[in-house]
C-alpha cells in the first residue's frame, strides 16, 4: 500500500511542547518519514509555538489537498500513523482548528509563529522577514518611519502603554551624539510567556523590528536583554543574530546601505526588578540592577548617559507588519485609545490554555469563556488576574469589560505584559493577594524602605487574613499600608505591589471580612504570654 503524499508536518519546538515530549515526537516522525517511499515522504519541519500550549506536544499536518490538520497530545508511538495519514489512531488527538480559540484570533505579532522554522533565516526571508527593513533603508527617511508608527497608535506592550511613536520621537530629537536601542525581553510576570514564545518561535521578526527602530532614532548599537531562565530563547536569538550578520542585515552597511548596526544579547540573572527600565540599563552596564529616580528618563539619559530607546518584544515585533500594511491599517483595529492587537498568555483554571492574539477592546469574557472554554469542570469563573504582580483581580460579573488600557485601570488592574490567569470559584482571594505580595517581597531590590519593609509588613498582615486570625482593625491597617507603599516606593515594582491586595479588597471584601474575628480581651498571662508587672494584679 502506497501512503498518500503529505506536504509538511510542522512540529512545535517551543519550550511548552518540548516539556511535554515534543523532541521525542519529532525524532519519531523523522524516523518514520525516512522509511516512506521516495516521493511521498513528508517534510518534518520544526516550528515555533502553535498556541494551544495546554494540548502539547502539538503537530500540524499540511496535506497535499491544501488543508491543515492540528493534533495535540501526540505520543511518539503515533508517529507512523501520522506520517501515513491513518485517521483511526489520530482521531483522539485531533483538534478543531475552527474552534473559537483559533477563529477569533487576529495574528499580527504571531502571524509567523508556528509557520516559520525559528532556526532558519532562509525560511524567515521566504515569509517576508527583513523585507520592511530593506525597504525603509532604501526608500524612507527616519522621520517617515516614525510618522507611520505614530499613525498606528501603537502603545508600549510592556505594561504602561506609553505611545511608541512619541517615545521614538523623544529619542530621535535629542542633541547629536550616540544613541542606543534596547529590547526589554526580561519577562518575569508569573503566568506570562508571550515574549518567550516570540523569541523561541520567530526571533528574526524581533531583530527586524529592533533594526527598524534603530534606524528611526539614529542608533547604531543595540541590546536584547533576556533573563537566563529562557535558555532556548537565548540560544535561538544568538543563532538568529549570527545568521542576520552573515546575510548582511546587521553589521556595517546593513542591506547594502550606509546604515551600520550592531546588536548583542545581554543575559540577566533573573531579578524581576530588572524589568524596570532603569534597573535594566544598570544591569546592561555591568552594575547592580537597581532602579534610579526619574526624571531624567532613559529617552534623554540612558545607557552611558546617552539617549536610549527601550521597547519590549511584542512592541518591536509589531513594527514590520505596521510598516508593511501602513499605520492606518493597524489603527483601524482596537479601540479609540488602544489600537491594534494584544497577545495574552491564557492560563490557570481554564480549559484551553496558550497564546491568544486579539484586537484591543475584545471583552475579557470572550477570551476566557469563548476562546478559553471556561473552567475545566464547567464551574463558574470567579475572577481573572491580569498584569501579574503589578495588576489586579477582575471579578466574573465584570468580565464583559473590554480589554484595553483605560478599562483595566478603571477596575484597579492593568494590562501588564499580557498574563491572564483564570481563577475558579474555590480560589481564596486573600491567598491570591498573599501569593503576589510574597513574590514582590522576594523580588524587591531593597533600595527603598517603603518597598523593602512595606512588602514584608503587607505579607504578614495578609498571613493573618489567610489564617483567619485577623481582627477588624487589620483591614484599615492593610489599606493604609498599601497606600503608603504605592505612593512612596521608588520604582514601579513597589508602586504596583499593593495592586493585587487593593483590587481583591475592592471586589472581594467579604472574604477579608469573613476572615476577621472579634478582638478578644487581652489576658496578660495567657493570650499575650506576658508576665504581669511585679506588685501589680493582672
Amino acid at each position: 500500500m502506497v501512503s498518500p503524499p503529505l506536504a509538511t508536518i510542522r512540529c512545535c519546538s517551543a519550550s511548552g511542547c518540548r516539556s511535554a515530549g515534543g523532541e521525542a515526537l519529532q525524532h519519531a516522525l523523522e524516523k518514520a518519514a525516512a522509511g516512506c517511499p521516495e516521493g511521498v515522504a513528508p517534510r518534518i519541519k520544526p516550528v515555533g509555538c502553535l498556541r494551544l500550549c495546554g494540548r502539547g506536544p502539538l503537530v500540524a499536518v499540511d496535506g497535499a489537498d491544501g488543508l491543515s490538520r492540528l493534533y495535540g497530545g501526540m505520543p511518539p508511538e503515533q508517529a507512523e500513523a501520522l506520517v501515513h495519514a491513518n485517521p483511526g489512531p489520530l482521531e483522539p488527538h485531533a483538534i478543531d482548528a475552527a474552534q473559537p480559540f483559533f477563529a477569533l484570533q487576529r495574528p499580527v505579532v504571531l502571524e509567523h509563529c508556528g509557520l516559520v522554522d525559528p532556526e532558519s533565516i532562509d525560511d524567515a526571508i521566504a515569509l517576508g522577514t527583513y523585507a520592511q527593513l530593506r525597504r525603509v533603508l532604501e526608500e524612507c527617511s527616519p522621520e517617515q518611519v516614525r510618522e507611520q508608527v505614530k499613525r498606528s497608535g501603537l502603545r508600549g506592550r510592556g505594561g504602561a502603554g506609553y505611545p511608541t511613536g512619541l517615545k521614538w520621537d523623544t529619542v530621535a530629537l535629542q542633541p547629536p551624539g550616540p544613541r542606543y536601542v534596547v529590547c526589554n525581553a526580561d519577562e518575569g510576570d508569573p503566568g506570562a510567556f508571550m515574549d518567550r514564545s516570540v523569541l523561541e518561535s520567530d526571533p528574526h521578526r524581533l531583530i527586524e523590528g529592533l533594526a527598524i527602530a534603530a534606524y528611526a532614532v539614529g542608533a547604531h548599537q543595540g541590546y536584547v536583554y533576556v533573563r537566563a531562565e529562557y535558555p532556548l530563547a537565548i540560544e535561538r536569538l544568538r543563532l538568529a543574530l549570527k545568521q542576520a550578520r552573515a546575510k548582511g542585515f546587521l553589521g556595517p552597511k546593513v542591506a547594502g546601505t550606509s546604515f551600520d548596526l550592531r546588536l548583542e544579547v545581554r543575559v540577566g540573572a533573573g531579578a524581576y526588578v530588572c524589568g524596570e527600565e532603569t534597573a535594566l540599563l544598570a544591569s546592561i552596564q555591568g552594575q547592580r540592577g537597581t532602579p534610579r529616580p526619574r526624571p531624567p528618563f532613559p529617552a534623554q539619559h540612558g545607557l552611558w548617559d546617552a539617549p536610549t530607546l527601550i521597547n519590549n518584544v511584542e512592541t518591536l515585533s509589531a513594527i514590520p507588519a505596521i510598516l508593511r500594511e501602513g499605520g492606518d491599517w493597524y489603527a483601524a483595529m482596537g479601540t479609540a485609545t488602544s489600537k491594534g492587537t494584544k497577545v495574552f498568555a491564557l492560563s490557570g483554571a481554564v480549559r484551553r490554555t496558550g497564546l491568544v492574539e486579539v484586537p484591543m477592546g475584545t471583552p475579557m469574557r470572550t477570551v476566557v469563556e469563548l476562546m478559553g472554554g471556561g473552567t475545566p469542570d464547567g464551574s463558574p469563573v470567579k475572577a481573572v488576574q491580569t498584569g501579574g504582580p503589578s495588576g489586579g483581580c477582575i471579578p466574573a460579573p465584570l468580565l464583559d469589560t473590554p480589554v484595553d488600557y483605560e478599562s483595566l485601570l478603571a477596575l484597579g488592574s492593568m494590562m501588564g505584559s499580557g498574563g491572564m490567569v483564570v481563577m475558579g470559584e474555590t480560589t481564596s482571594m486573600p491567598e491570591v493577594a498573599r501569593h503576589f505580595m510574597r513574590f514582590s517581597r522576594n523580588e524587591s531590590c531593597g533600595k527603598c524602605i517603603p518597598c523593602r519593609a512595606g512588602t514584608v509588613q503587607l505579607e504578614q498582615l495578609l498571613d493573618r487574613f489567610v489564617e483567619r486570625r485577623a481582627v477588624p482593625g487589620d483591614m484599615a491597617r492593610l489599606e493604609e499600608l498599601c497606600t503608603m507603599v504605592r505612593c512612596t516606593s521608588l520604582c514601579g515594582l513597589g508602586q504596583a505591589a499593593p495592586n493585587p491586595v487593593l483590587s481583591t479588597l475592592r471586589h472581594f471584601r467579604g472574604e477579608y471580612e469573613a476572615a476577621c474575628r472579634e478582638p478578644a480581651i487581652c489576658e496578660p498571662h495567657t493570650a499575650c504570654r506576658m508576665p504581669a508587672a511585679e506588685g501589680v494584679s493582672p
